[in-house]
């Protein structure tokens, strides 16, 4: 049974997902927020497997939301939903860690999909968003050229370390093993120069890999 939370501040969306949620034999809805502040609050006692988070809140966004909750709960998957997408946002739906990121209009049983896929661990952002990334990340100007030489899952871990993930969360989060991130973070580290993963998540922030603290300008 997938366990799922939501997010949204007009109760007709909460009400209409609810329904079309809970009405499906495999899943049924634990809780829902219609704020950032009760969603931090409410969500870790319901423990859910997915949390459906609109990207605009009253009380901030979804996406600095959907980090804060990762970093709280590496387990958790989260699915964006948003009333329109654009690239950035997309974008930064990858930095923050969601798996999912769908628009309101979205019919029903893509919808209750787009639910079960991040559930069981198939990201809906792949093909899309973390190949713009990934992209993005190689041909900026101010980029470190030993940047190249990764892989792009070699990038997605100097990002997570940027984040002060640990091997399980970035395990948790990519949906590998711990052997399998540990051996990706060996040979980043061997291919840019460095011996300690504290200097491979400074060297994320520096190059501007990982997002500012949600108090920064």
């Amino acid at each position: 049974m997938i366990r799922v939370f939501l997010v949204d501040d007009h109760e007709v969306v909460r009400v209409g997902v609810r329904c079309l949620v809970d009405s499906q034999p495999d899943m049924h809805t634990v809780g829902e927020a219609a704020t950032r502040e009760q969603a931090l609050r409410l969500l870790p006692r319901r423990d859910p497997d997915v949390a459906v988070l609109d990207v605009r809140l009253p009380d901030g966004d979804g996406i600095s939301l959907c980090r804060e909750l990762l970093r709280q709960r590496p387990e958790l998957h989260c699915l964006m939903l948003t009333s329109f997408a654009d690239e950035q946002a997309v974008l930064d739906a990858v930095l923050a860690g969601a798996q999912g990121f769908v628009v309101k209009d979205v019919s029903g049983p893509q919808l209750l999909a787009s639910i079960r896929d991040v559930a069981h661990g198939r990201p809906l952002l792949d093909q899309q968003a973390t190949a713009a990334l990934i992209r993005d990340v190689r041909t900026g100007d101010q980029r470190h050229a030993a940047l190249r030489d990764l892989t792009d899952r070699e990038i997605q871990v100097l990002r997570m370390l940027g984040e002060g993930l640990t091997n399980r969360q970035i395990a948790h989060r990519m949906f590998l093993s711990e052997r399998t991130v540990k051996n990706y973070v060996s040979q980043l580290l061997g291919k840019l120069g460095l011996r300690r993963r504290t200097e491979a998540a400074a060297m994320a922030a520096r190059l501007g890999l990982t997002p500012r603290p949600d108090n920064l300008p």
